[in-house]
């Protein structure tokens, strides 16, 4: 495990010397400031639209992060060629998929830290009735969500030789699934055999995100969601990027790193 932490550190580092550091940064100050700008208006239901947009920003701003900073991990590595010296030291594959998934894993929740801290402070500073519970559980939520992203990505790394069109095909999957997902068993049910069925199939196979989205108890400070529904949500994250990482070992074991 240390050979996986240390891989993992190296990938945090690397992220916060790059400009995704430095976006992250800025998409926080333009969230504060569209908070603050909340004083300006005698109509709450300002605040509202306020806050669900902030919190649109901070998942489109997570996604655009996992899935740009894993995508380039492995084809960097091959391309600079660094991944010989590595795998020589001796660096199973197997460490280095685990060590890659926890530093980007670690890096996205780093800067959900900072998205969901400043909104938090501008939220309570404008609001009388805040739920830090459901804040915290809808963080978790979406940092969880964020593990099946970049299980998914670290796949696709192994699969498709260019970062930009593994980077691209993420982006489609994971946008059609957070978009589409939830709707899919309704069309099933419109659509003629085989095709219904078919359709029913992906329904069930696919992970779905939606599920972890609560932006909406956030903006509208519901109750907290019950812990055996997180515990469930959380087991649930964690068996596809087992399958995931799995998945991608498999593959990644069987590749020539020469090609």
């Amino acid at each position: 495990m240390n050979i996986v932490f240390a891989i993992a550190g190296v990938v945090i580092k690397e992220l916060y010397r790059r400009k995704d550091f430095y976006v992250l940064f800025v998409m926080t100050a333009v969230i504060t400031l569209a908070m603050g700008s909340v004083r300006f208006f005698n109509d709450p239901k300002i605040a509202l639209y306020l806050k669900d947009l902030c919190l649109l920003l901070i998942w489109i701003s997570a996604l655009v992060i996992a899935i740009a900073t894993t995508a380039r991990q492995i084809p960097a590595e091959r391309e600079a060629r660094t991944i010989f010296p590595l795998l020589a030291k001796p660096v199973t594959r197997w460490q280095v998929i685990l060590g890659k998934f926890l530093g980007c894993w670690a890096a996205c929740g780093i800067a959900l830290v900072v998205f969901y801290l400043f909104f938090g402070l501008v939220s309570a500073s404008r609001e009388q009735a805040w739920h830090a519970t459901i804040f915290l559980q809808g963080m978790w939520l979406q940092w969880s969500m964020l593990a099946i992203v970049i299980a998914l990505c670290l796949l696709g790394s192994v699969v498709f030789a260019a970062p930009s069109s593994n980077a691209t095909i993420c982006f489609v999957i994971v946008g059609g699934i957070l978009v589409l997902g939830r709707h899919l068993h309704k069309l099933a049910m419109q659509q003629p055999e085989p095709l219904g069925s078919i359709v029913t199939t992906i329904y069930f196979l696919i992970p779905h995100l939606e599920w972890f989205d609560v932006k909406d108890f956030i903006v509208y400070n519901n109750d907290s969601l019950r812990f055996a529904d997180c515990a469930l949500a959380s087991l649930y994250a964690g068996f596809y990027t087992t399958f995931l990482l799995v998945a991608t070992w498999i593959v990644f074991r069987r590749k020539p790193l020469n090609t």
